[in-house]
């Protein structure tokens, strides 16, 4: 929203609302409760809720009770935030389904207790009020590059590329530089005379906030405060405060996809909400005229590589020559390939920033940084692309996998578990990585689809540096039931692998080191479990020899060495009681998987192990060609083992099969006429060895089933 409307008109507007409410009396509450629901185009909702827990699948979606006169106190409870937006709703005369679709589409109704997201947004309507979070976020973290000792190029025939700290550390921005979309808070404070510190304290004023916004920007648009929900696209479209059109029709498509859907849950404070579903909802995109620019900013006209569902622009990572500290010459902050036509792109790599998006924008058009593919920004799932598919980026810390991959970075933050990425970043990351999938060929699974923190160190040197996002608060489950992937049981239960899936809102399990206070971590769902030497909860973590030589696993946040992710596939090596055990780097690892609220599910594929009579085989983290595929002029790259190995008895599951391959590309090269692509006849299994992937070479194991 970008000039004044006609607040005092508003209902709910400073001289015409009463104090803030955090629900209606008890009485009035249950009146409206029993008089039933009506449907999504305006009629009355009803907030009363059946009470109970399930046990399939969708057991947190809880179906709505007949109507009836009367409710328990417990559904009453649960049904709070139900009621609150009624009121605000009716309140400022907007339709209940488009501000649960507004809400939904920022926070999944949830509040998290009160705490920001990365993008200063607050409650479920997601409030921005970036003055206030900001600063805390920006001045805890020296950015996603500037920590660890991590080669983000990880090319060992090159010097290693770390980025200055400096020159990385996230700027605080003042509030006078913050845009419209951070300070959205500020302009819902003026509408409804409520202060910014009720808006994000109070859920039910936080709602009314959201309302109020939404009512503001449908009257400045000139359209009618109307009971359908169809007349309010372009006020839907208005609320993240965007700058640019595409950003605000692509936000609008998705809550205006959810609303034709449907939707329900049981949030993070335990109240259970709904969404009707309104099939045939349906607006036009004219409602959005006025609204931004009419597209983002580009360099040189050129267009993004973005699927047509996404708001997406092209803001390129500088490829150009400067002089070092050092004096000498050299280039950033990528390299040049014809790809896929001169190798394949097998892997997608997700990031977190580490920083504040302003921050990021200006870091990756900084020649003496590095670089990544795409950014995603948290607050309204806008997209920027930084360099083309067809090049390498140096983001993975692993020169193998940057060859063959694409990254994306998330705005976020592993190590604050509270500064959540909203459902739209969510979903437009789920629609770049279809696209990408389809555009390379990439399978969707997480053999394929890797955090960062599942890319192996290049040699035993580089493990200990190697990055650890998005971390165990990313809820890939979510992500990709998103992409249209969702894990779940493929086989029967006494299958030999398995696939990793905890329930993210549920399992809750203690991290520290979030912060240098000594304190745990804020309790919050996670999608990572921990693994033990024994079916014991009080038995040792299991150990990592590479990431802790001499050392033992911790829980800290960014520790790896006893942890398995969502999604990841392992094989069974013993099951005991509520305990099942999996092999991981070399050893028996367990966790605790109870029948009755399981972390994990029985999956079906192949299995690599050992060939008969190899007592071991070793494991890299790269599959380079072997010696002798090497022409002159560019240097073998040596076969360097990790210090993990696969035995003989033991099993894990199979990625992909690929020939070794080495990018050779050392020159500055605008013309992407010097690099070269050296294939060998060496071939390799990709494995899930551990939290990380690593590969073994075809010829030391065979391909079994996991029936």
């Amino acid at each position: 929203m970008r000039a004044q409307t006609e607040e005092a008109a508003l209902p709910g507007s400073p001289g015409t609302s009463g104090p803030v409410h955090e629900s209606l009396d008890p009485l009035r509450r249950l009146a409206r409760g029993a008089f039933g629901r009506v449907s999504p185009r305006g009629r009355r909702s009803r907030a009363l809720w059946a009470a109970g827990t399930g046990v399939a699948a969708t057991a947190l979606l809880l179906p709505l009770v007949s109507a009836g006169p009367y409710a328990t106190a417990d559904q009453r409870d649960t049904s709070r935030l139900q009621q609150q937006f009624t009121d605000a709703a009716e309140e400022y005369r907007v339709p209940e389904s488009v501000l649960l679709g507004v809400s939904y589409l920022q926070s999944r109704w949830d509040a998290h207790d009160g705490a920001p997201s990365v993008s200063g947004g607050y409650g479920p309507m997601h409030l921005t009020d970036a003055g206030t979070a900001l600063a805390r976020s920006a001045t805890a973290h020296d950015g996603h590059f500037g920590s660890g000792s991590e080669d983000p190029r990880g090319d060992t025939a090159r010097p290693a590329r770390k980025p200055d700290a400096a020159t990385n550390r996230a700027r605080t921005p003042q509030t006078s530089e913050l845009p419209a979309r951070l300070r959205t808070a500020e302009r819902a404070a003026k509408l409804t005379g409520v202060s910014r510190k009720q808006l994000r304290e109070s859920t039910a004023a936080n709602l009314r906030g959201g309302a109020a916004l939404l009512a503001a920007a449908q009257k400045k648009l000139g359209h009618p405060l109307s009971s359908d929900p169809a007349d309010w696209y372009g006020a839907v479209a208005s609320y993240p405060a965007a700058s640019e059109r595409g950003t605000a029709t692509a936000f609008a498509d998705d809550v205006f996809a959810v609303m034709r859907s449907g939707e329900q849950r049981t949030t993070d404070s335990g109240q259970r909400v709904r969404l009707e579903a309104d099939p045939g909802l349906r607006a036009g995109p004219s409602q959005a005229d006025g609204i931004g620019q009419p597209r983002p900013r580009s360099a040189s006209g050129e267009k993004p590589e973005c699927p047509r569902s996404v708001s997406c622009e092209w803001l390129p990572a500088p490829y150009e020559e400067y002089t070092d500290d050092d004096g000498n010459p050299t280039y950033g902050n990528h390299d040049k390939a014809r790809r896929p036509a001169s190798a394949s792109v097998d892997y997608i790599v997700v990031h977190d920033t580490e920083g504040n998006w302003d921050t990021v924008m200006d870091l990756i058009q900084d020649p003496t940084y590095v670089s990544w593919n795409y950014s995603l920004r948290s607050s309204d799932g806008h997209i920027a692309q930084h360099v083309r598919g067809k090049d390498a980026a140096w983001h993975a810390g692993n020169w193998y996998v940057n060859a063959k991959s694409v990254g994306l970075e998330h705005e976020g933050f592993l190590t604050d578990p509270d500064a959540w990425y909203t459902e739209a970043m969510y979903r437009s990351s789920a629609r770049l990585v279809r696209y990408l999938a389809a555009k390379y060929d990439i399978p969707l699974d997480r053999q394929h689809v890797l955090g960062h923190d599942n890319v192996p160190g290049v040699t035993t040197a580089n493990i200990p540096g190697m990055h650890t996002d998005p971390g165990p608060y990313f809820d890939w489950q979510h992500y990709f039931t998103l992409i249209g992937r969702p894990f779940v049981p493929k086989a029967a239960p006494s299958s030999k692998l398995l696939t990793i899936r905890p329930d993210y809102d549920k399992h809750r399990p203690e991290y520290t080191k979030c912060d240098d206070s000594g304190d745990p971590c804020p309790a919050h769902g996670s999608g990572a479990v921990r693994l033990h030497t024994a079916p014991d909860a009080d038995s040792e973590l299991v150990q990592d020899d590479g990431l802790h030589p001499g050392g033992k696993s911790t829980t800290g946040v960014n520790d790896t060495g006893a942890r398995a992710s969502t999604g990841q596939q392992y094989a069974v090596a013993d099951r005991k009681g509520e305990w099942t055990a999996i092999w991981y780097l070399g050893q028996k690892a367990w966790f605790h998987n109870p029948k009755k609220q399981p972390t994990a599910v029985p999956a079906r594929g192949k299995l690599i192990v050992p060939k008969a009579g190899k007592d071991e085989i070793p494991v890299y983290g790269r599959a380079y060609p072997e010696k002798e595929a090497y022409p002159e002029g560019i240097p073998a790259q040596e076969l360097s083992p990790l210090p993990y190995k696969v035995k003989a008895g033991q099993a894990y599951a199979a990625g992909l099969k690929t020939r070794g391959e080495y990018l050779y590309a050392k020159e500055f090269d605008p013309d992407a006429e010097k690099f070269k692509v050296v294939r060998g006849d060496l071939t390799y299994y990709q494995i899930q060895l551990g939290h990380r992937v690593a590969f073994v070479k075809a010829d030391d194991v065979r391909v079994t089933g996991s029936s």
